[in-house]
């Protein structure tokens, strides 16, 4: 059904109530769009704070209303039957963050479930700061309502005219950092052979305001069978070459933490200016050999996250390899169950094809935030390096921003995780093998 401005009709025409029911707004435009499901009371008034969902908290006290940020937008479950009475009406809401107005979209669409759809334009809108996307209301039962008027004011004057608090940020400014030694004396000093990629990556860098990050940088290098012309030819070693500077700008000891894999792993010696060039050691068959020639990517990923999952610091990981995961389940279940650790992992696929699983990771849902990226360099030695940096820093000024706003920095979002299912004893498994 495609709805126009104004239409109301009852959901459960449309839905089972009984079930989660996704709501979807997404905008389309140049400007930080922030996205809003307010939960208000007979008096239209946000008399529970815990009820605005938003990115910085996204989830109700009981999971009643969960919000997921997806690309240009902001995914919201709903569950009908544990919402609390006090809760009589949910408003959705889009509002700019800066600078810009609603007129200057390019779209802004509004999904109810996989039945209904409303779609609108800037010339919809005027000099407005806000939209009122859609309501959701009791009335012998629930129903909606398309609204999606222009509100004037943002997100501020939104949550002051539904009674709440201002939002202000109480996180305590950090203390004055010592001045960073500039990333070209570092690599002009320690590894001058590199230096003709400092330009390039410091130019991404200041596009996307990370030249003061400080983070953990790791390179995860597949070393499976097929990768053998890969290491033969030097693109292994290049691809250390072009990783090692971001290390040397993100980390304060200026060093790239370095794990093989294939049917097994082993990290190797952290790698730093002075030793980059023997990162591939001579005898790199025999070490293909001895790691099984095979690609057993959840031994690997186990490791690095039992490195930095208790980090203070973000960790950024490249990850390396030259075909798709061969456990869809059991890796999709490690990247949702990672996403409350301070871990982003940036798959890199090189001289290979068929990456399965890796190239469906922006369309997958599910995780407490957006904690990977993936994209293919079939022909990396020659890729212009403007390009690979601004492809490998795509993402993670938005998981930085993720994770900062949601609790994963600071550890407290480990206790949102949900706990794992505890492993079936031996007996049971066999029991359930032959009916027992």
């Amino acid at each position: 059904m495609i709805a126009e401005r104004g239409t109301r009709d009852k959901l459960e025409k449309y839905f089972d109530l009984n079930c989660p029911l996704k709501i979807t707004l997404q905008t389309g435009g140049g400007a930080t769009y922030d996205f809003c499901c307010f939960g208000v009371d007979a008096d239209e008034k946000l008399s529970d704070d815990r009820y605005m969902i938003f990115y910085n908290q996204l989830s109700s006290p009981s999971g009643e209303i969960v919000g997921n940020e997806i690309s240009s937008g902001m995914e919201f479950t709903l569950r009908f039957n544990d919402l609390p009475d006090k809760i009589q009406k949910l408003v959705f809401t889009c509002s700019i963050d800066g600078a810009g107005v609603m007129s200057e979209i390019s779209t802004h669409k509004i999904l109810i479930g996989d039945q209904i759809s409303a779609e609108f334009s800037g010339g919809d809108f005027q000099q407005e700061k806000a939209i009122t996307s859609l309501e959701i209301y009791r009335k012998n039962g629930w129903r909606f309502n398309v609204v999606a008027r222009g509100f004037n004011g943002g997100l501020d004057a939104l949550l002051k005219f539904y009674g709440g608090e201002e939002i202000k940020d109480e996180t305590p400014a950090p203390p004055p950092e010592p001045k960073k030694i500039s990333l070209e004396k570092k690599i002009q000093e320690g590894a001058p052979k590199l230096i003709s990629l400092v330009k390039p990556l410091k130019v991404e860098l200041e596009k996307r305001k990370l030249l003061d990050v400080v983070a953990r940088v790791a390179l995860v290098m597949d070393i499976s069978g097929s990768m053998y012309g890969s290491y033969r030819n030097g693109t292994v070693q290049e691809i250390v070459n072009k990783i090692l500077p971001i290390a040397v700008q993100f980390d304060d000891d200026g060093e790239l933490d370095f794990w093989y894999f294939g049917n097994r792993c082993e990290r190797r010696t952290s790698v730093n200016m002075k030793n980059y060039e023997q990162a591939v050691p001579r005898n790199w068959d025999d070490l293909m050999t001895k790691l099984g020639g095979g690609t057993e990517e959840l031994v690997v990923m186990r490791e690095v996250v039992a490195e930095y999952e208790n980090s203070t610091l973000p960790a950024y990981v490249v990850f390396i390899t030259d075909g798709g995961f061969s456990d869809r389940s059991g890796i999709k279940k490690f990247l949702t169950d990672a996403a409350y650790l301070p871990i982003f992992w940036q798959f890199v696929g090189v001289d290979g094809s068929g990456y399965g699983l890796l190239e469906e990771l922006d369309n997958m849902n599910g995780r407490y935030v957006d904690n990977a990226n993936f994209f293919a360099l079939d022909d990396f030695k020659h890729v212009d390096n403007k390009e690979l940096y601004s492809r490998l820093l795509e993402e993670f000024p938005s998981w930085l921003k993720a994770i900062k706003n949601n609790g994963v920095l600071d550890g407290s979002a480990k206790k949102l995780r949900p706990p794992s299912p505890p492993d079936k004893s031996f007996r049971d498994k066999v029991k359930g093998l032959f009916g027992f």
